[in-house]
């Protein structure tokens, strides 16, 4: 979907692409967090889980939290791969490399990603657990959506065509029922 640094996909991300990305030569270090479906929640039992993104607004989104990095650690490098669809248990649901002269800046900056991804990237989940499906609204659980995102009669048109293209490959979306 995204051939840059910051790429949404629906295929099985490999991790080793990611951190191939933020390789230098400048580069003493190189984090790599991934992100996986766990199977207990909360002391709820998760069967497999659903994403789906706005896929401009959270490319642009993630490409804005880079921005952030490198104001923050100096001669950092970041990519990120956020995966959607279905995703089973342990399957990876997003990859984050930074790559930085010192250790130090690269963990601190891996850490202030996946913490902003959560903050501001439209991505949503549904949780399958044994007995119910239920979407998550925002990815921190501050915001709740009746189906797990923004009500489309509260988004532009274009938004609302780009979101419905995004997920017309998912017939379980409550966009194309």
């Amino acid at each position: 979907m995204n051939s840059s640094m910051y790429v949404i996909t629906d295929q099985p991300i490999v991790p080793e692409e990611v951190s191939n990305k933020v390789k230098r030569r400048e580069a003493g270090a190189i984090t790599l967090f991934l992100g996986t479906v766990r199977e207990w929640t909360y002391g709820q039992r998760t069967i497999f889980l659903e994403y789906e993104a706005y896929l401009t607004m959270a490319l642009a989104q993630m490409e804005q939290i880079g921005h952030e990095v490198r104001e923050r650690w100096a001669d950092t490098v970041v990519a990120v791969t956020h995966r959607v669809g279905r995703l089973e248990i342990s399957d990876i649901a997003v990859v984050i490399a930074v790559s930085s002269p010192h250790r130090k800046a690269a963990y601190e900056a891996n850490e202030y990603v996946i913490e902003r991804i959560k903050q501001m990237v439209p991505i949503w989940k549904k949780e399958h657990g044994e007995d119910d499906a239920e979407w998550i609204g925002d990815q921190l659980n501050r915001q709740v959506y009746p189906d797990g995102r923004p009500l489309l009669a509260e988004m532009r048109k274009e938004d609302q065509k780009e979101l419905r293209k995004g997920v017309s490959n998912n017939e379980h979306s409550p966009l194309n029922r």
